[in-house]
């Protein structure tokens, strides 16, 4: 967890305004006891989570697909090349949404502006930091030029929503977990 106990406060703020403002029937869903505050949400974002990032093109259709989000700080972060049809939508267009879903147990979603950051600048070197750390060990220290050739950008956050309940009992059908039932 990279978050500072400001950067935490400002994420509860966040969080505490995103279900405020939120409409009846996300509220019916997301009940109070179903939301994660902020020093847990940090703590369950660690390392690298899968994203489903929404930009929006010219005509205003929203376009979908996967990056690498890396929560840091309070925000997600996310790269690509800068020839991406992601960035040039960014370029022109910054409003995106993404959501993290792991499972049915778990799902964030964000809604806010991408800001291009620049990982090469002094004052970004913790998340520099952060990602070197989780991919450099999976990819081999080559994995640094082919961070240093593309874009990052951070989701600057207006709206953020949490879910999470408790999984399932995976023996909730009879059969104890791990056993298979025997033919009749």
């Amino acid at each position: 967890m990279h978050e500072t106990p400001e950067d935490l406060e400002q994420l509860q703020q966040l969080l505490d305004d995103s279900y405020a403002a939120a409409g009846e029937h996300l509220r019916e869903v997301i009940t109070p006891e179903r939301r994660l505050d902020a020093s847990t949400l940090a703590a369950r974002l660690n390392g690298m989570r899968l994203l489903v990032l929404a930009t929006v093109t010219a005509d205003g259709r929203p376009i979908t697909g996967p990056v690498d989000g890396i929560f840091y700080r309070g925000s997600f972060h996310f790269g690509s090349s800068p020839h991406s049809v992601r960035f040039r939508h960014i370029a022109h267009r910054p409003q995106v949404s993404a959501t993290h879903l792991p499972g049915e147990e778990l799902s964030v979603s964000v809604h806010g502006r991408a800001e291009v950051v620049d990982m090469t600048d002094p004052a970004n070197a913790g998340l520099r930091k952060t990602v070197l750390d989780i991919y450099l060990p999976r990819y081999g220290p080559e994995w640094e030029q082919f961070m240093d050739s593309g874009v990052y950008a951070r989701i600057d956050a207006n709206r953020m929503f949490t879910f999470h309940m408790e999984p399932e009992d995976p023996s909730a059908d009879g059969a104890p977990a791990g056993d298979e039932v025997a033919p009749s």
